[in-house]
């Protein structure tokens, strides 16, 4: 066995996202002799030690049939009201099915809003920590109902790698109808299964699809997910759910994706990928430099100009001269303040502007 699926096997505390198709059919809804497996599996995880947060996806799959759609909406409109329906029967469904073990439910519905303000990042991370410290199983999903195109995670790929971070998870399980990583489309021809990536060389060459007829995903959303969280620090196994079992225990099947070795903190975390940005620094070549290749502070005398309507606590992106964002930061003062101050030294400055516009240990590079 690997070092990273021996790290999986052994986690304290795992996050487990549950694919559309693992429990959902177009015809029937939720299918729930799939869901009381896959809650058996976390279950046996559990009792083996872990805390385990599921993120769930099915709450438009399961509102399907009852409102006699046949076909995964595309408005907006029709898309939220299967998800009103079906995310009262998917959190019921869960419900029921850990019930068996006598072990409660909570339902945690969050925007991408909750994640990228810092206020409801946190109240969310507390929330989930409470929960799994009173034994329950936090559900996680979008909040399909209120979510719209432009305050959306995308998909519950990435709001499954955001959860694991926020809660420090020592793990990160994808589960969908797919295996494992392949190079191109299993279903359209000789394509080679990849067990383990390593490093980004691992994934030259690899051609990842979009999702199928009940869920958003697919190939691409899944590798993406498991490359941001494997960058923050968290190793990830991309499995089959019919797999669950074995993924849950020996971690000995689908694509282990190792960690980056260094984890990033919940602060610059939040700050590098899921923080909304509400302007831009722009820079010239010395502060590009200082800031990406020395790891300094962002100084007055190195910015060129300013867009967007931010204040001091807001996240900025950080960008170089040929238009390309370097880095993400905390901005330590309001746009109106630092247009009189763009292009100063420090010492020319009065001294309660002498602290810098972006620290270094607010700012995270891209």
């Amino acid at each position: 066995m690997s070092d990273t699926r021996e790290v999986i096997s052994d986690a304290r505390s795992v996050v487990v996202k549950i694919g559309s198709s693992a429990i959902t059919s177009l015809v029937g809804g939720l299918d729930r002799g799939r869901l009381d497996r896959l809650a058996d599996a976390i279950e046996s995880r559990m009792q083996a030690g872990s805390s385990v947060v599921v993120v769930s996806s099915g709450a438009v799959g399961a509102g399907l049939a009852p409102l006699g759609l046949t076909t995964r909406p595309r408005d907006l409109a029709t898309k939220q009201a299967a998800a009103s329906v079906g995310q009262l029967a998917l959190a019921h469904a869960w419900g029921t099915s850990f019930a068996r073990y006598d072990r409660a439910v909570g339902q945690v519905l969050l925007t991408a809003d909750d994640i990228a303000r810092r206020i409801q990042h946190r109240n969310a991370q507390r929330t989930l920590d409470r929960l799994r410290s009173l034994g329950a199983v936090p559900v996680v999903n979008e909040n399909d109902t209120v979510a719209t195109a432009e305050l959306r995670f995308g998909d519950n790929d990435r709001l499954a790698a955001l959860v694991a971070h926020l809660v420090g998870a020592e793990a990160l399980i994808l589960l969908s109808d797919v295996d494992g990583l392949y190079d191109g489309d299993p279903r359209k021809g000789a394509a080679h299964f990849i067990p383990e990536v390593t490093s980004p060389e691992d994934l030259d060459g690899v051609v990842a699809g979009s999702g199928g007829a009940l869920g958003t995903g697919g190939m691409a959303s899944k590798l993406s997910a498991a490359r941001l969280a494997a960058d923050s620090g968290v190793p990830v196994l991309l499995a089959a759910a019919s797999d669950a079992a074995r993924a849950l225990t020996t971690a000995d099947v689908g694509t282990a994706f190792s960690p980056r070795p260094d984890r990033l903190s919940a602060r610059l975390f939040w700050v590098r990928h899921a923080a909304d940005t509400h302007g831009a620094l722009h820079l010239d070549e010395g502060a590009v430099r200082a800031v990406v290749d020395r790891r300094r502070s962002l100084l007055p005398a190195g910015i060129t100009g300013t867009s967007g309507n931010f204040h001091a606590g807001d996240v900025v992106a950080l960008v170089a001269p040929d238009g390309r964002t370097v880095a993400r930061g905390v901005v330590a003062y309001d746009v109106t303040e630092l247009d009189f101050m763009i292009g100063f030294s420090t010492r020319s400055l009065p001294a309660d502007l002498h602290r810098p516009v972006v620290h270094a240990d607010d700012l995270v590079r891209i």
